[in-house]
């Protein structure tokens, strides 16, 4: 069951609600934004994954407590 829960809440991030930073965001690729540091050779840092999957991260945690939530609430009554 978690694993379903899992690939609903992951659809429901990458199908409903990751669009719409990709749609205020020209070019809409906002996954792809790097900044980049001349220091010797270059420093590359792939920001925009990693804002990303920290949003992802954030849905997905947010969604499993109240999942948790409500479960505890119902257990009581």
């Amino acid at each position: 069951m978690g694993t379903y829960i899992g690939k609903v809440v992951s659809a429901l991030v990458a199908d409903i609600i990751m669009p719409i930073p990709g749609a205020l965001v020209q070019g809409g690729e906002w996954r792809q934004a790097v900044i980049f540091i001349n220091v010797g050779n270059g420093i590359t840092f792939g920001i925009g994954d990693f804002v990303g999957v920290l949003i992802d991260f954030l849905i997905v945690a947010l969604v499993i407590f109240f999942i948790v939530k409500y479960a505890r609430k119902m257990r009581l009554k």
